[in-house]
């Protein structure tokens, strides 16, 4: 009998419900991650001969656990955010969201979707991930400096340095401010300071993307032949989507990653609206890349031209049958009247 081992993955704690096949509750318990504690937490699993872990947030909050778990010779599933939630909201106690409701939950949904997928070890797309996550908080860090060293400098210049602003650039508009009081004085140190620190960024941006780079082209990916991907963008789509031939669709993978438009409609009234859901990082490489192919000359742009068009084409015909259907519209008036 097979039994789903639900789990509420914490920092440093973890709660656990193990259920069998009809939904009945074996045990419970919660437990700590320390090294002692977690083998603890296998033992009480590996009573159950056949087992499968439940885990929300594989990739989140839950990713090193996940990753323990694996690494033991588990099997884990990954039980998405959204899946647990409707479960809980619809099971009883008003909604209540504890450890112990969390992990019923999980549990419970595992339990009766039973197409989740399931994780597996690559240490290649871990190390992919691990290093698209620094480059992306290198990004983030580049920013803030930048957006520092602009407020700084609008001070010190009269309208204050172009958006664009680089480390080298920086320095030169720093040279031509000469220093006339203590104010300035201090301003154009901390200036100063923001621009080594800026060109010590810039010098780890470019690591990461030349070794991210060579983990892309040793794997065989030729993602960064796409017009508007990058070393980090393919790093990010080989590692958050794993095995593509888990999407028996393209449909299917454009739901998961959120670019699918969503029915909106109602009665005659035909329409739909962009999805907000789906995995948000995925969505804002392929938002970067579209942006980057409509600025040159690409496939992605021609195509964007012939939409256009076709609907500019489509408004003129409107346009031109509008007098037609005023007229006919007249003469079911006044043939009413």
């Amino acid at each position: 009998m097979t039994v789903i081992i639900g789990m509420d993955p914490h920092k440093r704690s973890a709660t656990i419900e193990i259920i069998d096949s009809s939904g009945q509750i074996l045990t419970a318990g919660r437990y700590t991650t320390d090294r002692r504690v977690f083998t603890e937490m296998l033992t009480t699993a590996r009573r159950f001969t056949d087992r499968v872990w439940a885990i929300e947030g594989c990739n989140g909050i839950g990713r090193h656990l996940t990753h323990r778990l694996v690494h033991e010779g588990e099997t884990v599933i990954d039980v998405p955010a959204k899946l647990s939630a409707q479960v809980r909201v619809f099971a009883t106690g008003n909604g209540r969201k504890t450890d112990a409701v969390d992990a019923h939950s999980v549990a419970t949904a595992a339990l009766r979707a039973p197409n989740l997928r399931r994780v597996h070890a690559d240490p290649e797309l871990v190390a992919l991930g691990l290093l698209a996550d620094r480059r992306d908080e290198l990004g983030r860090l580049r920013t803030q400096t930048v957006n520092r060293i602009h407020r700084l400098l609008l001070d010190l210049l009269p309208g204050g340095a172009k958006t664009f602003l680089s480390a080298t650039q920086a320095r030169a508009l720093l040279a031509q401010i000469t220093a006339t009081d203590p104010v300035t004085t201090v301003q154009k140190r901390l200036v100063s300071e923001q621009i080594d620190e800026l060109g010590v960024i810039d010098d780890k941006i470019k690591a990461a993307d030349k070794e991210l780079r060579q983990l892309v082209t040793a794997r065989g990916s030729t993602l960064m032949s796409l017009h508007g991907i990058g070393p980090s963008s393919a790093a990010r789509l080989l590692a958050d989507t794993g095995d593509i031939h888990r999407f028996a669709t393209r449909a299917r993978f454009a739901s998961w990653n959120g670019t699918a438009p969503l029915d909106a409609s109602s009665g005659d009234q035909q329409r739909h609206r962009l999805s907000r859901s789906g995995n948000r990082r995925i969505n804002r490489v392929l938002h970067i890349m579209a942006i980057v192919q409509l600025r040159h000359r690409t496939p992605g742009r021609a195509y964007y031209d012939r939409k256009v068009r076709h609907e500019a084409l489509d408004v003129r015909r409107e346009v031109q049958d509008l007098p037609r259907l005023v007229v006919a519209a007249a003469g079911l008036k006044l043939g009413a009247a």
